[in-house]
């Protein structure tokens, strides 16, 4: 294997294991309804949006502040967060991975997986990139 090849394989198992990283500090707190969208192939800006739910816009803010902490302590750069203020849809930039926080009604209205096209993956399906056909 060339130190490329090797160089591509470390960034594909990185993403994937900060993928697993988000949405398991979104679970910490309860967060629901957790949608994997892969966006490589329609965007520059980004390789995964993370979408998920939360009941209330303090409980948001409080997925939000842990998805930071538990990315920071693994390593992860967090590149910022906005709309922490309102609470009622946080978005955490990780570079790689932007996570959107959103409590029910503002994530019915803006509907980002629509908008992004079909989700990769649900919550509780989340399989390794390297694992498809």
């Amino acid at each position: 294997m060339t130190k490329d090849e090797n160089s591509t394989k470390s960034d594909i198992n990185n993403l994937e294991s900060m993928k697993l990283a988000v949405v398991d500090a979104i679970e910490d707190i309860k967060g629901f309804d957790i949608t994997v969208m892969d966006v490589r192939k329609l965007t520059s800006m980004t390789s995964y949006m993370i979408v998920a739910s939360a009941t209330s816009s303090r409980q948001a803010k409080a997925i939000a502040d842990n998805v930071r902490e538990k990315l920071k302590e693994k390593g992860y750069a967090i590149r910022g967060t906005e709309g922490e203020k309102e609470g009622e849809w946080v978005l955490v930039d990780l570079n790689d991975i932007v996570a959107h926080i959103m409590v029910p009604t503002t994530r019915a209205y803006y509907n980002l997986e629509q908008l992004w096209g079909e989700a990769e993956n649900r919550r509780g399906h989340i399989k390794s990139d390297n694992n498809e056909a």
